[in-house]
């Protein structure tokens, strides 16, 4: 009896093993499957990553209110212009080297506008697409391609290239009342859109010089190519316009130069030349006139800027989170031939302007809290300043541009991770005419505006018939929420 319940058990034991290993091996076959499976999952979750454009929204909704007292003693304004403003931020990396960007906006006024676009045809100007208030369209704000290369000229030096539309508004130290991250330009002199290419060398690991940088910056800020549809020679150059004068294609090249940037104390200079600008003919013409809204060549503009930003003035404590900054830059016109340029009683000689501007970004704070940023600027502008800021991020027109003083107040605030609030007051204080003019003895012309009026008060006709026609100061007051993600 016992010999049969020991080989039965005996018995009950090896089946017992048998089965236990071929359990075992399906558990690891069933391991190897899984880890075989995660591996494919994790390369399709590699490749889709890599293979979609990623997506970013901003949407901000403003109320402004403006005033602007004129040098014949009248006023104008609106007291409740409430706008929306949407950008879709795009993004796309194939691989560590290629890199491309884009940016498609919107920016409209609540409701629909009475005013004709042929009553304002520089609303469109390219410069300013999306500055200015359009309709509810999205318009392409950027989009260009980057390269990120590592060595130049087989040197421990990174490089890139770039070229498309441009991030080229709310540049260095003008980002900073605007809330966002500095784009290539010195907001002191360029805040524009365009189209063109870039190029930069990292010179900080072969001169041991943190942060030290060259950029060129080439682009186009119009083309004289006529239109594909009424014309004989679509896409050709246009030799003469309904006046039968040459326009040539507005052209810009400059250089940007980091001397130092160790992630506080900044330092950024830039030099740049536009060539072939424009001016209105008559200024005061009218839609349907033969000469409404007719440009002219005029000359060359050359300007420059140095700009300091001290991202915290000590190691701890409050003045670590503040900014200080300051800024000196200056403009020179190239006239033509017979041509003015800012000032019409000296055609063909150049004229130089100055400006300086400096600010400081204050944390409001009880020690332990954080509730938001105050920030402080000013800024001065001469007679003949003619900075290219058209696309300033203002209604009430460029703030930089101001030959006079202008102060600047606004408040910050990060309400939650997406969701931010500002409020923001501007004065502008113009001691000179055509703060935001183009370039030439026209709508650029700049002259004292006291002695406007006082030749006005004497009886000058034309003196009389520019005072409603000249703005002596413009405030605006903005509140918006905005929300990004």
């Amino acid at each position: 009896m016992k010999k049969i319940i020991t080989a039965s058990l005996v018995a009950a034991l090896a089946v017992t093993s048998v089965q236990a290993e071929s359990t075992s091996d399906r558990i690891d076959s069933l391991e190897k499957k899984l880890k075989k499976l995660n591996k494919k999952i994790n390369e399709v979750k590699a490749h889709d990553a890599g293979d979609n454009i990623k997506w970013g929204v901003d949407m901000r909704t403003s109320y402004d209110n403006i005033n602007y007292d004129l040098a014949d003693g009248t006023t104008a304004g609106k007291s409740n212009l409430y706008s929306m403003r949407l950008w879709l931020n795009m993004a796309y990396a194939p691989d560590a080297n290629n890199v491309f960007k884009g940016q498609l906006s919107m920016n409209k006024a609540f409701g629909a506008s009475f005013d004709s676009p042929m009553n304002r045809p520089y609303d469109a100007f390219d410069w300013t697409t999306n500055e200015a208030l359009r309709d509810s369209a999205l318009r392409v704000r950027q989009a260009y391609w980057l390269y990120l290369g590592e060595k130049a000229f087989g040197l421990d030096m990174p490089w890139t290239f770039s070229i498309g539309r441009r991030p080229s508004t709310n540049g260095f130290l003008s980002n900073l009342s605007q809330d966002d991250a500095a784009a290539s330009p010195l907001g002191h002199i360029i805040n524009v859109e365009y189209d063109g290419l870039s190029s930069k060398l990292d010179l900080s690991k072969v001169t041991g010089v943190p942060g030290m940088s060259i950029k060129l910056c080439m682009g186009n800020g119009s083309t004289n190519a006529v239109p594909l549809i009424g014309s004989a020679t679509p896409n050709a150059s246009q030799e003469f316009t309904t006046l039968g004068e040459n326009l040539e294609d507005i052209q810009l090249a400059g250089f940007i130069v980091e001397p130092y940037n160790d992630g506080q104390i900044i330092t950024k200079a830039l030099w740049f030349k536009a060539f072939d600008l424009p001016d209105l003919v008559n200024p005061n013409a009218q839609p349907g006139d033969f000469d409404f809204a007719q440009m002219t060549q005029v000359g060359d503009i050359e300007g420059g800027a140095f700009s300091v930003l001290i991202d915290g003035l000590t190691e701890e404590g409050y003045f670590a989170d503040a900014k200080v900054f300051g800024s000196i830059a200056y403009s020179k016109t190239h006239p033509d031939a017979g041509q003015a340029m800012l000032n019409p009683m000296a055609p063909g000689e150049s004229e130089t302007g100055t400006s300086y501007w400096f600010g400081a970004y204050l944390p409001v704070t009880d020690g332990e809290n954080n509730y938001g940023r105050l920030g402080l600027e000013f800024n001065h502008g001469s007679q003949y300043w003619r900075p290219f800021t058209y696309a300033e991020d203002t209604m009430a027109g460029s703030k930089m541009a101001t030959r006079g003083d202008a102060f600047e107040v606004n408040y910050t605030y990060q309400i939650n991770e997406a969701l931010s609030m500002q409020a923001r007051y501007v004065r502008m204080d113009y001691d000179y005419t055509n703060s935001n003019g183009f370039f030439g003895g026209t709508t650029g012309t700049s002259m004292k505006i006291d002695d406007v009026k006082a030749a006005a008060a004497g009886g000058h006709v034309p003196s009389q018939m520019w005072l409603p026609n000249i703005v002596e100061t413009a405030e605006d007051f903005r509140f918006y929420v905005r929300y990004r993600f």
